[in-house]
């Protein structure tokens, strides 16, 4: 009779303990796989689940948050021969446990495997060149083909990149030597074009030069011309006396120049001088009659 006080105890125990195994509450990142008699029943998804007790049983607790393998490094060869070693990053999540717990003992283990073997697939298809200038298409060959090859084990690559290239020491010397090569050929190109260009600019301006005292020379005669036309047209209106009065100024004019040269002390006068001034005065006022 004394132990009859415990039986409400055990019983609100057992009820509780056959709430706890019942009722199963699951977070909003996480999927649970439930087993019923040690066989496969149903994946339990985010909120209240409720289960058989003492018959099914939550057997893996599995995160759907998207998830990051350790970087992988591989060593592959170019379609040029060229020896790398790459590192690339992929990145997965979890979309159907009951597949990745019952078709796959360590699925980190066997991506990293599975992208290992597809990216010396796929960069032994290009050569370096294309790997250093654009690896978008091979992050992308190498997503599309990991995708395939893990779709059996439930889940989804969401990312895969290759990070970084390395070379060995030869092969960079020789990309270095080609490198400096190449800026010297890009040096000697650029001034082969500017004295190129200079001398163009050179022979630009000795073109304008020669233009424009070609047509200096153009106007000086076009004056010249105009000169003669004018005395011609004089002395075809006026005869013998135009042509007199102007060999009488240009007499002058010489006499002037001789008269203002310094140091000059004897003057030597044409005999028939004192007839020039006579006619180039009566011309002149003969120009100045009404």
């Amino acid at each position: 009779m004394e132990d009859l006080p415990l039986t409400p105890l055990l019983l609100a125990a057992l009820l509780i303990l056959i709430l706890f195994k019942t009722v199963k509450i699951v977070p909003q990142s996480h999927k649970y796989v439930v087993e019923r008699l040690g066989k496969l029943h149903a994946v339990l998804g985010p909120g209240v689940n409720i289960i058989v007790p003492f018959i099914d049983t939550v057997r893996y607790r599995m995160s759907i948050l998207e998830r990051q393998l350790p970087s992988i490094e591989q060593d592959a060869i170019t379609r040029d021969n060229v020896l790398i070693q790459s590192t690339i990053a992929v990145f997965y999540r979890i979309i159907s446990p009951e597949n990745t717990v019952y078709r796959i003992a360590n699925v980190d283990h066997a991506v990293s495997t599975t992208v290992a073997g597809i990216l010396r697939s796929e960069i032994g298809k290009i050569e370096l060149d294309e790997v250093q200038a654009n690896r978008a298409p091979l992050n992308a060959a190498i997503k599309v083909q990991l995708a395939d090859a893990t779709d059996d084990w439930g889940i989804e690559v969401t990312r895969a990149e290759v990070l970084d290239i390395n070379l060995d020491a030869q092969t960079r010397d020789a990309m270095l030597q080609q490198l400096n090569a190449e800026r010297a050929r890009r040096a000697t190109v650029a001034k082969a074009e500017g004295d190129k260009r200079a001398a163009e600019l050179r022979a630009e301006a000795e073109l304008f030069t020669a233009q424009k005292v070609a047509e200096a020379k153009r106007i000086q005669a076009d004056a010249d011309a105009y000169a003669t036309q004018t005395v011609a047209v004089a002395i075809r209106e006026n005869g013998m006396e135009a042509i007199q009065f102007e060999i009488a100024k240009r007499q002058i004019e010489a006499l002037g120049n001789i008269a203002g040269t310094s140091g000059t002390r004897t003057i030597i006068l044409p005999t028939d001088l004192a007839d020039a001034f006579g006619q180039a005065a009566k011309l002149f006022s003969g120009k100045l009659a009404p």
